[in-house]
């Protein structure tokens, strides 16, 4: 993820070169404030705010209040912290219902999960880390951690590593360039290694996740393709490495990468489709 403290690029230089009009650097602010929160900053102050978008405090204060009017952000009683809004898991769940490949992969994660017995995880691509969009628990399995469109770092997840795999040298700087956060010792915290694991991804098509994002938890992974051939989401089955055996690793990765590809053809992709640029 990105360092807690570190400010991010601002939307407007990430934006395509040009002098944007004054409506869309106003955008700019607006989306460079609602990227300071995230799971690990739920709540931040007006001068946190100010500080992580590069704006001025004043400027970052009058945005804030009319985010709060909006319903995008929400203060609690008088004091100076502010949290995403519930106008944002509105729009969040509509955008989730109207996704075509949350609607395509329901039946291809149920029949995964019935098959290897284990919990299924289907998440996309944002750019910089993974979203889990749908999964499917085993029922004894104990609850997950994460929540549906809640954000996950690629180096450390099964789901992440099979799509960065397949990016452009530029995104796997990009995320290199984030950091490596450690979430357990078993994390790749080395870029050359990270490097070397996803030229292997590419080879096999799949991933493993050996309790890299959480400890105990193995994974195996494989992508998921758009009707143009573009890497975008991937699919998942995990469970305790007690029972995620070296020996079950390459029943479970036919299975994954058959499940995957079967979503894959779902959405329009075909071979001929293949996207190759990414890894050229």
């Amino acid at each position: 993820m990105v360092p807690q403290h570190a400010p991010k690029p601002s939307a407007e230089t990430r934006a395509a070169k040009g002098e944007p009009s004054q409506n869309l650097k106003s955008l700019f602010k607006i989306i460079d404030i609602l990227e300071c929160f995230s799971t690990v900053d739920r709540e931040l102050s007006v001068s946190e705010i100010a500080r992580r978008a590069n704006l001025p405090k004043s400027t970052a204060h009058r945005i804030l209040d009319s985010l709060r009017a909006v319903g995008l952000l929400e203060q609690e009683g008088n004091r100076d912290r502010y949290h995403l809004g519930l106008k944002l898991f509105e729009f969040g769940s509509t955008a989730l219902a109207n996704m075509r490949l949350h609607r395509e992969a329901r039946p291809f994660i149920e029949s995964l999960s019935k098959l290897s017995g284990e919990a299924v995880h289907l998440c996309v691509f944002n750019g910089t880390h993974m979203l889990l969009v749908k999964k499917s628990e085993r029922a004894s399995s104990p609850q997950n951690t994460l929540t549906t469109m809640e954000a996950s770092t690629c180096h450390s997840t099964g789901v992440g590593k099979a799509t960065l795999a397949f990016q452009s040298e530029a995104v796997i700087d990009k995320v290199v360039r984030l950091g490596l956060t450690p979430h357990t010792p078993s994390t790749i915290t080395d870029p050359h290694r990270l490097r070397e694991e996803l030229a292997l991804i590419r080879e096999r098509a799949y991933a493993i996740d050996n309790g890299e994002h959480d400890m105990g938890v193995r994974c195996v992974a494989a992508p998921i393709r758009n009707a143009s051939g573009r890497v975008f989401a991937a699919i998942s089955v995990s469970g305790p490495s007690k029972r995620i055996t070296d020996q079950r690793i390459t029943a479970l990765a036919t299975l994954v990468k058959t499940h995957a590809a079967l979503i894959s053809a779902q959405l329009g992709f075909t071979p001929k489709n293949r996207d190759l640029s990414a890894t050229e």
